[in-house]
């Protein structure tokens, strides 16, 4: 996550055990994770790093899971990665009972919201205490950063093993 640093050396470590005991792992990284240490790193071997018309960069040319694959690999001896956008992942498995009924919801809200004429994204609305409705785009835009001291997570990140996150830290 891009809230979170990335210990290579430990998260390797760790990593490492899992694989000797089911001789694979399986790492999600969102899509900005690293992103500025992975710049730094190209900048240091002399490669341009692409920005897009605001100045940012193209994280499709800086490639965080190819990035994320290669030095994991190397790290965990691996003999074969295999980097997959997460969208191929999800769609992987059939929808639960709950997942049906908000994918129903959801798209019931979508028609009658087209037939009035509203736009937005249909979806839970976190402001409005997760109804479902057509959220507004600048409500959903991106750079929300995420609480990775968020109780929630922090238990799910020890239920499967994981160090608690150590927050970045920012220039001053």
């Amino acid at each position: 996550m891009p809230e979170c640093k990335i210990d290579f050396a430990a998260e390797g470590e760790r990593l490492r055990k899992i694989m000797d005991k089911w001789d694979s792992v399986n790492i999600f990284v969102s899509e900005g994770a690293g992103v500025k240490d992975i710049i730094k790193e190209m900048a240091k071997r002399g490669e341009e790093v692409p920005v897009d018309a605001f100045g940012h960069p193209r994280l499709d040319k800086v490639n965080v899971g190819q990035y994320i694959g290669k030095r994991f690999g190397q790290l965990l001896g691996a003999e074969k990665v295999q980097v997959f956008k997460s969208g191929y992942f999800a769609r992987a498995a059939a929808p639960c009972k709950k997942d049906l009924k908000l994918i129903e919801k959801c798209a019931r809200k979508a028609v009658a919201c087209a037939l009035a004429g509203e736009s937005g994204v249909v979806g839970p609305d976190e402001r409005k205490g997760a109804k479902i409705c057509a959220c507004e785009f600048p409500s959903i835009k991106g750079g929300k950063p995420f609480n990775v001291r968020k109780g929630s997570f922090r238990k799910m990140l020890s239920e499967i093993g994981q160090p608690k996150p150590r927050k970045k830290r920012t220039a001053k």
